[in-house]
C-alpha cells in the first residue's frame, strides 16, 4: 500500500536458483528539495517529500539562520516536476544572518559541511547544553526496541531512517522519517519547535551513526541527551563533550556506550 514518502515500483524478486519473479514493492521516495530563504537560493537537499513544513523550520534552526521557530513567518510549498520548492520567510532582523551566510556557502550539500567556505564557519562555536536528561541506560534499551514500530515508512520500504523524540521513561512521543538522517532529524526538532514541545528530561533517539552534524543539529535544539543506534565517529564525540551534550552510541537490546 502506497503511503507518503513512497511510491510502488515493480522489481524482479530474484531467487537462489537465478529465476526471477516480478513484484510490486513500496519504494521511499527521495527527490530534490530546494530551501530558498528570503528569497535567497540557499540549500538543495535530496530528501523524502513529507512532513517538509517541519524540515524547512527544522533547517533554518540548525543553521542558526533564527534562534526560534516564531522568527519563521511562513514557509510556502511549491511542487514542479524537478522537485519541491520551499520558501522560507524569515523575520525583517533575520535576513543579515542569511545573507552572511549565502557568502560562505560555495556549493550546496546536505551534509551540512560541503560548501562551506572556510573551516572556521564549518566548526562555529556551539552553546553549552544546560537541560539535562533523567533517562537511564532501561529507558533507552525500551526506546529503541519499540522505535520500529513507529516506523511505518522503514518498515514499508527499508530504506528510511528516523528521529524520536523519548520521554525520560523512553516511551516514544513524536517521530519523523526520511531517507537522509540529517532530514529526519531537522523534521523532529522543527515539528517540535512548530508545537513548542520540550525535550522534558528526555532526549532523541536516531536510527543512524552518530556523526558530527547530528550532534549540533541536538545541542542548537536543547537536547539533553543523544542516543543512536550505530556507533559515533571522533568528532561527534569530541564536539558533544565541549558542548555537555551526553551521548549515548551503539545501541542494543541491553548495551549501549556512553560518552
Amino acid at each position: 500500500m502506497t503511503m507518503a514518502g513512497s511510491a510502488t515500483r515493480q522489481l524482479d524478486r530474484v531467487g537462489v536458483s537465478g529465476d526471477a519473479a516480478p513484484q510490486d514493492r513500496s519504494i521511499a521516495i527521495e527527490a530534490p528539495v530546494a530551501i530558498e530563504v528570503d528569497g535567497l537560493g540557499y540549500a538543495v537537499l535530496m530528501a523524502t517529500p513529507a512532513d517538509l513544513d517541519d524540515l524547512a523550520y527544522g533547517f533554518v534552526l540548525a543553521e542558526r539562520l533564527v534562534d526560534h521557530a516564531a522568527e519563521v513567518i511562513d514557509v510556502v510549498s511549491h511542487t514542479t516536476d524537478a522537485g519541491t520548492l520551499l520558501r522560507v520567510t524569515l523575520v525583517p532582523g533575520r535576513h543579515d544572518r542569511v545573507a552572511d551566510r549565502v557568502r560562505h556557502r560555495v556549493s550546496e550539500s546536505s551534509c551540512g559541511l560541503c560548501g562551506i567556505e572556510n573551516l572556521e564557519q564549518a566548526l562555529r562555536p556551539l552553546p553549552p547544553v544546560v537541560a539535562r536528561s533523567a533517562a537511564t541506560p532501561p529507558a533507552i534499551f525500551a526506546a529503541a526496541a519499540a522505535l520500529r514500530d513507529h516506523q511505518p515508512l522503514a518498515r514499508a520500504t527499508g530504506a528510511t531512517h528516523a528521529a524520536a523524540l523519548c520521554a525520560r521513561d523512553g516511551t516514544i512521543r513524536l517521530v519523523r522519517e526520511d531517507v537522509g538522517r540529517h532530514n529526519a532529524f531537522d523534521k523532529l526538532i522543527g515539528a517540535m519547535a512548530r508545537d513548542a514541545l520540550d525535550w522534558g528530561g528526555g532526549f532523541a533517539l536516531l536510527s543512524s551513526r552518530c556523526s558530527f552534524e547530528l550532534v549540533e543539529k541536538a545541542v542548537l535544539a536543547g537536547c539533553p541527551l543523544l542516543a543512536t543506534l550505530s556507533a559515533a565517529t571522533t568528532l561527534a564525540i569530541d564536539r558533544a563533550a565541549g558542548a555537555g551534550l551526553a551521548l549515548r552510541t551503539s545501541v542494543r537490546s541491553d548495551t549501549l556506550y556512553a560518552a
